[in-house]
């Protein structure tokens, strides 16, 4: 059986004949974040907990315009990002279990390590799911020096 709908609305997979082993996804995706193309910001899958899986967040404005050359500033609003779809799915920042964070410059990352962790502070708190940082030699937007990907648990 499989179900869809464009938005919020909930997609159910799985056999007719076997209500154990079927799944409902949640696909979240803001407004505030424009309409995604080929994915989407969040799903949110259900029963057996509720875990949020978060689509890589790059730091671009409501308009997917990137919002600045500068990592320290596409960090902290990409990082916005992730937090926004995870509070439109009735998460908080810090019910996020896992982040990986896709760099273009390790190095870049490592000299700004004190800004970015003053950003990161102000959002999350001293809350510290498990995270990995991963360069990348580049990302789908051009303009984009970091995407933050991320699991919530509700």
């Amino acid at each position: 059986m499989c179900a869809t709908r464009v938005g919020t609305s909930w997609r159910s997979f799985g056999p007719r004949s076997r209500e154990t082993n079927r799944v409902s996804f949640k696909f979240i995706n803001p407004g505030s974040l424009g309409v995604p193309r080929g994915y989407s910001n969040g799903v949110l899958a259900e029963p057996g907990g509720r875990l949020l899986f978060i689509a890589g967040q790059v730091g671009w404005d409501e308009r997917q315009q990137i919002v600045s050359d500068d990592l320290v500033e596409q960090f902290d609003r990409a990082l916005r990002n992730v937090i926004t779809v995870a509070t439109e799915a009735g998460a908080t920042a810090q019910t996020i279990a896992r982040m990986v964070i896709y760099v273009t410059d390790r190095d870049e990352y490592r000299r700004r390590m004190k800004e970015i962790g003053a950003r990161y502070r102000a959002q999350m708190g001293k809350h510290f799911p498990a995270m990995v940082l991963v360069e990348v030699a580049g990302l789908l937007e051009d303009r984009a020096k970091i995407e933050i990907d991320a699991t919530a648990i509700l």
